[in-house]
Parts: C-alpha cells; sequence; structure tokens
C-alpha cells in the first residue's frame, strides 16, 4: 500500500480503533470488506451523510470492496444515538420508500463497481430467539450505560426501551453476517462501532477496523446537519438552491466545509484557516469559493459559476432569477374573484397563518414585481395577478398563473 494512499485512507477521519488497525488490515494484501450501514428514515441525502460516503468511495477507488448496508430492519427499531427521548418506530412501508429514494443519490458517490448492497432485514428477520439470547448475552446493561445519551437518560430519570438497547446489538450483528474488515461511521456512531468488534470476537471473527467522520454542523451552525431540524442541504437540491443555502453558513464553519463538503485537501484547508485568522482572505470570498465548488461536485463543471451569477443578481444586484418557475393562484386564496395577499401566502405555504403573513408584509419582505407591498389589507383580482412575478424573503420567487 502506497503512503499517499494510506494517508488519503485516513484523512479526515476522526478517530481509528484500534491505532495501527488500518495498516494491519491493508498489510494483508486482498480487498477488504468495508462496511457503512445507513437506516432509511429521511428522503434526502445531506451533505453531512455525503462526507462518510465519500469515504467510503474512497476505499473503492483503492481497491476495496464497499459493503453498503440498508438498514431496512434497524430503521424499524430505531438508532438511539444522541436521541434524549424514545424514538418512534417507523412502518414498514414508509422505511422501504425512504430506502428506494436514497438508493438513487448513492450513485451520485458511491461506484456500483466493488460494491455489495446488503438489506439487514435479510438476516434480522430471520434471527431465531437463541441467536437473540446470545446476542444478549454478549453486551451488559452496565456497559450499555456507558453511552452518553442512555447514562443521561437514565440519570435523567427519562424512559429507556429495551429495544433501543437491541439497537447497537443488531447494528454490530450487521457485521457478523457480512464479515466486515472495516466499518465507518459519524463520531456519533463509535459505541455501536465497537459493539460489532465485539460480536466478531464472539463469532469467532477477527474484529473489524472502526473508523470515524466527523459531524458537520448544519446551517444554522450549532446543530449537527439533520432534516428533522431544517438546517440541511440535499445532495440533489438545485443548483441555485444548494448555493444560496451554503452561502448561510457561519463564517467559522468554512474551512470545515471546504474539509468535508468540498473535499479540499487538509493541508491546503489548513493554510486558507490560517489566512482567514489572519486577515489577508476574506470569509465571504472563500465561502463563495467553497459554494462553487460544492455546487460544481454534485451538478457539474461550471453549475458552482452560474449559481453563483444567479446568488448575485438576485442578492447584490437585487434583479430576478433568469429562471421563474410558474405558480397558480389556489381556489382558496380567492374569493368572488378577489385574492387578498396575506390569504394568498399561507395558501402558497409561504406563510402558517393570516398573522404571520400580514407581518411578513409590513416587514417589506413581500414584492410584486419586483415592487414592495407593504400593505397587509392589499388585494387584487386574479386576472390583475396573473403574470406578475411575486417574491417572498430573499429567495422565493413565482410566477402567478
Amino acid at each position: 500500500m502506497a503512503p499517499d494512499t494510506l494517508a488519503l485512507l485516513k484523512d479526515g477521519t476522526s478517530e481509528v480503533v484500534p491505532e495501527g488497525g488500518l495498516e494491519e488490515k491493508l498489510a494483508l494484501g486482498r480487498p477488504l470488506r468495508v462496511k457503512l450501514g445507513l437506516d432509511p428514515t429521511a428522503s434526502d441525502v445531506t451533505l453531512g451523510w455525503a462526507v462518510v460516503l465519500h469515504k467510503l468511495r474512497q476505499f473503492q477507488d483503492a481497491g476495496h470492496v464497499a459493503v453498503l448496508i440498508v438498514g431496512d430492519f434497524t430503521a424499524r427499531v430505531g438508532d438511539p444515538s444522541g436521541k434524549s427521548e424514545t424514538r418512534p418506530r417507523l412502518e414498514k412501508e414508509a422505511v422501504e420508500a425512504f430506502a428506494d429514494r436514497l438508493l438513487e443519490q448513492f450513485w451520485l458517490i458511491v461506484s456500483k463497481d466493488r460494491l455489495e448492497v446488503r438489506y439487514n432485514s435479510e438476516w434480522l428477520e430471520r434471527m431465531d430467539m437463541e441467536t437473540v439470547l446470545r446476542l444478549t448475552s454478549s453486551y451488559t446493561v452496565a456497559r450499555m450505560l456507558e453511552r452518553d445519551d442512555f447514562s443521561t437518560r437514565y440519570a435523567g430519570g427519562r424512559p429507556i426501551s429495551i429495544s433501543e438497547f437491541m439497537y447497537p446489538l443488531l447494528q454490530g450483528y450487521d457485521s457478523v453476517a457480512v464479515e466486515a474488515d472495516i466499518e465507518l461511521g459519524g463520531t456519533d456512531q463509535l459505541f455501536n462501532l465497537l459493539v460489532g468488534r465485539e460480536l466478531q470476537r464472539s463469532w469467532g471473527q477477527a474484529p473489524q477496523v472502526a473508523m470515524t467522520v466527523p459531524l458537520i454542523e448544519g446551517l444554522d451552525g450549532v446543530q449537527k446537519m439533520s432534516q428533522s431540524l431544517g438546517n440541511y442541504v440535499g445532495i440533489t437540491e438545485p443548483p441555485d438552491e444548494m448555493f444560496g443555502k451554503l452561502m448561510r453558513i457561519p463564517d467559522q464553519l468554512i474551512g470545515k466545509y471546504l474539509r468535508l463538503v468540498a473535499r479540499m485537501p487538509s493541508g491546503a484547508v489548513d493554510r486558507i484557516d490560517e489566512d482567514l485568522a489572519h486577515g489577508s482572505l476574506k470569509a465571504n470570498d472563500q465561502k463563495r469559493a467553497m459554494a462553487r465548488s460544492v455546487v460544481d461536485l454534485y451538478h457539474g463543471p461550471g453549475a458552482g459559476a452560474r449559481a453563483e451569477e444567479g446568488f448575485n443578481r438576485v442578492h447584490r444586484d437585487r434583479g430576478l432569477p433568469e429562471v421563474i418557475a410558474d405558480v397558480s393562484i389556489p381556489d382558496r386564496a380567492a374569493e368572488n374573484g378577489v385574492v387578498w395577499l396575506p390569504r394568498l401566502l399561507v395558501a402558497l405555504d409561504l406563510a402558517t397563518s393570516n398573522g404571520d403573513a400580514r407581518r411578513r408584509i409590513e416587514q417589506g419582505g413581500v414584492k410584486l414585481d419586483d415592487e414592495p407591498v407593504t400593505d397587509p389589507a392589499y388585494e387584487a383580482r386574479v386576472d390583475e395577478l396573473s403574470g406578475k412575478v411575486l417574491q417572498v424573503g430573499r429567495r422565493w420567487f413565482g410566477r402567478l398563473a
């Protein structure tokens, strides 16, 4: 194994357990089985998920076999990692729909060569009681409570279900079922990955190496990127939407996004971080460069520059986007052929209530044909509004029809 390949595989990782384990596995001189498990509990692959998917792709490019575990069974149990409350179970039909949608997006990152896609229902649904008891005897309650999320909830008197204790065991058994050499995951998955090592020992297998990658904060700059929190960017979002969202990240995250999301080598990012700290580089310029790189990564060369032009037109030059979608005026927005503007915003899901719509209008956040409308009592006939461009906030545009 060439030193530069080893450095590439380790670059951007948070922890490798055991230390030196990756080198030992690579010294076996055969294609390694590199496992990544993802529970289909949402519809979009976010830039946060993409971090570990790109690491899996690096192993593929180095000649190893990616074993992608679609956790269609474990998703129904619910991963307790980082959760302060018991997570509700998902129905099988919902999980299967999410899985189909996510796999379509995985191929934007993961190669279909040197790949196994396995659904863990293949072995977990068939598991008999003897195997279940063997699993539960492999780990003690005391060791389970060493997990930060479990220990915090236990100390606070919040409930922990037995099924949540089962989750790390089931995920660990996935490693036994596919005979994983290496397992990848986010830093919040380290406990589960280490359980896999213990179970492999119990089943007479060589324990896998656990490799974690950092979690990235979402657009709020505080909490982990998550669809449930709405602070995420999806890898299939339109270029303009992706660029605009990335321009919202706090300046202190520029380096992290360059390294983990834009896939820039760590050495180059370190130099940029130093220059930003010394003031020889402008944060906004580097944020734009990062956003262009990410858009190019998922939409092709040049897409980032075009998205930036659209961003400038809307945000800096205060112009209109080149492409504006046609939006039909919902029937419920009109009474006797007359549309009251707050009611229209609610009908288009651009405001949560008439009161919310009034506030947006009074604060100057609503325009018609690039002219602010500040009177919440504004009304117009449907035919008068037809063809006008409605703008709400800085980024939503629609041509009324």
